[in-house]
């Protein structure tokens, strides 16, 4: 995964200076916040949170359809 490194902030600046995160986030849309020097957080818009829900959704409705439909036989066997 490719990070902007416009987007990061330690962790120190994070917890003191947090208007800091926020304006990363208002510019960028999201901020990394690094922990021990790799990022461990993200800090995202909520409009932008809520596509990513969505997104994950879409993504589990559609592999969990595949599995479905690849084990269908051996699901009707079960239902009996």
């Amino acid at each position: 995964m490719k990070i902007d490194t416009n987007i990061l902030v330690a962790m120190t600046d994070a917890n003191q200076n947090f208007s800091k995160v926020v304006r990363m986030v208002d510019e960028n849309g999201m901020a990394v916040i690094l922990k021990n020097n790799k990022p461990r957080y993200m800090v995202v818009d909520f409009a932008e949170y809520e596509e990513i829900k969505a997104a994950r959704a879409k993504l589990i409705n559609e592999a969990s359809d595949e599995i479905i439909k690849e084990n269908l036989e051996v699901f009707e066997e079960l239902a009996k």
